[in-house]
């Protein structure tokens, strides 16, 4: 077995108010795909900012030795010349600059101040084909997609002679067949020697490359386990990662029955969305849709599939060009031509990019969540302070929210706290109906378990909830009932005892023919 690479003992990172690691250890292997797991909030991400000098050394208590030196590490550089390199979980690319340029940035083939492009080009095409990208090099970033965008931060790292690669969370915005690709270079990597560091809330991603898994939980390092040792299975590293055993990963639920002659309290008809750019392209294509007091309704598809198109073209027409269909709330008819109209009529909307659209992120917890409804918190226009603060508290207690105080920015939270507070600004503006677009994405099974025990309640109050998720466990374990889509169309409907994970992927996978065939047999 190979020896060690990288060894950090008893790391110890503490932020103004917050101790974020206490104590922490860990080895790394020569030549192995090394894992860390841990809820959000844990320390993942801090370790890997002290690991590759994001931290510098003197801001932090222990020891770092990289193949057998000492290694006090002042910025990025400094460990970038050792040959370790970071990929953070958000991409660190130029958009509107080629392939090229963006790989060699700040280590630009030059001489006397003058880039040659000749030698540029020919090695972005060298390493792009080592990641297995065949795009030109001179291809703009902008126009390629997200899971291209991360072989070319992968490429980056080869540039600067990597020798330990360290990425955090790269499939948290890949869809199944990125991924894939990802973890298939990954392993490939590994048969050429490269030594690799992965940080994934993905278990299955992690049996899949990984040698071994480190656990951190609460800023402590809890234990290393054998990848592929019989006894290190999900609910083994789950069980680490909580500190408890999680017998069920969902809450237990009653399905819902609607009582008869009670008309739904969120009803889409025929509704259809043309693609912003390309008018003639239907990306929602006459779906209809209920949701009933008290019920959690699944919408599973694929990527494309156009679920969020559809959430956010009824959640004031924030995306594409509406082209027909009717919203109607507890049997009414009502307008929802922007997102005012929207919240007035009781519709709320969690976005599954809560960085860009879900959160202020310099601004503080008890700001985020007052936005909604700053009329609840203010006087003839004057925002009440200590109003605010009060009710921000609340949510901070309720939902579990992991901060110092209610005055933390949302920015410094981890992804799990974030989405709480996401959720709580939406429950502060008292929604009859909830549309949840992806509302656990990127963020552990602890605090996901939070999260759906918050949805639960929220639905046993009597709130219509509308659940999009890709992760199809996930709604089959939280749904009364689950529609699919497939190429903008809905193609089922399954109640919870009829759905299984085959059957949604059977008509998740529906293509157009497919659906015509159907209507012509009817």
């Amino acid at each position: 077995m190979a020896g060690p690479v990288l060894e950090m003992r008893s790391i110890v990172k503490t932020f103004p108010g917050v101790k974020a690691l206490s104590d922490v250890t860990l080895t790394v292997r020569q030549g192995e795909v090394h894992a860390i797991c841990g809820e959000n909030g844990a320390g993942k991400s801090t370790l890997m900012k002290v690991l590759s000098g994001v931290h510098p050394h003197g801001s932090y208590e222990g020891d770092i030795l990289f193949e057998g030196e000492t290694c006090r590490f002042k910025d990025i550089r400094a460990s970038e010349q050792h040959g370790i390199v970071i990929i953070h979980q958000e991409l660190a690319l130029v958009p509107y600059l080629s392939i090229a340029e963006n790989i060699f940035l700040g280590n630009e083939h030059a001489k006397r101040g003058l880039i040659n492009w000749n030698d540029t080009l020919r090695h972005a095409t060298e390493l792009l084909r080592r990641v297995g990208l065949d795009e030109h090099p001179e291809t703009r970033v902008a126009d390629i997609g997200v899971g291209k965008q991360q072989l070319v931060e992968i490429a980056k790292a080869l540039s600067k002679k990597v020798k330990l690669l360290i990425l955090d969370e790269p499939t948290a915005a890949l869809n199944d067949e990125d991924s894939g690709k990802l973890l298939e270079l990954i392993l490939q990597l590994k048969e050429q020697g490269m030594t690799s560091i992965i940080i994934s809330h993905k278990l299955n991603e992690i049996r899949r490359v990984a040698d071994s898994v480190t656990i951190i939980r609460d800023g402590r390092s809890i234990e290393t386990l054998d990848v592929k040792a019989a006894e290190t299975t999900e609910d083994r590293i789950i069980s680490g990662m909580v500190g408890r055993d999680l017998e069920n990963r969902f809450p237990e639920r009653t399905p819902h029955q609607p009582e008869e002659g009670t008309a739904p309290a969120l009803e889409i008809r025929n509704w259809t969305v043309h693609h912003p750019i390309d008018q003639q392209r239907k990306v929602v294509d006459d779906v209809s849709i209920e949701v009933r007091r008290g019920e959690i309704v699944g919408i599973a598809g694929l990527m494309g599939a156009g679920r969020t198109e559809l959430a956010m073209s009824v959640f004031g027409r924030t995306y594409g060009r509406h082209a027909g269909g009717t919203v109607l709330r507890d049997g009414r008819e009502i307008r929802t031509k922007t997102v005012p109209e929207a919240v007035g009529h009781g519709i709320a909307y969690v976005t599954e990019d809560r960085k860009h659209y879900g959160l202020n992120l310099i601004d503080t917890i008890n700001r985020n969540i007052s936005l909604t409804a700053l009329g609840k918190v203010a006087k003839r226009g004057v925002v009440d302070e200590h109003g605010e603060q009060q009710v921000a508290e609340g949510f901070r207690t309720s939902m579990n929210i992991k901060a110092p105080t209610v005055f933390e920015p949302v920015g410094k939270l981890s992804g799990g706290n974030q989405q709480k507070v996401v959720l709580s600004k939406w429950i502060f503006a008292g929604p009859e109906v909830l549309i949840l677009d992806e509302p656990t994405r990127g963020i552990d099974v602890g605090a996901k378990y939070e999260i759906y025990t918050v949805i639960d309640r929220l639905a046993a109050e009597g709130k219509a909830v509308v659940f999009i998720s890709s992760e199809l466990p996930e709604l089959l374990g939280m749904c009364d009932r689950i529609y699919t889509m497939a190429a903008g169309r809905l193609t089922g409907e399954f109640s919870r005892a009829e759905a299984s994970q085959e059957a949604l992927m059977r008509q998740m996978t529906k293509d157009k023919t497919d659906q015509k065939d159907e209507e012509v047999s009817r």
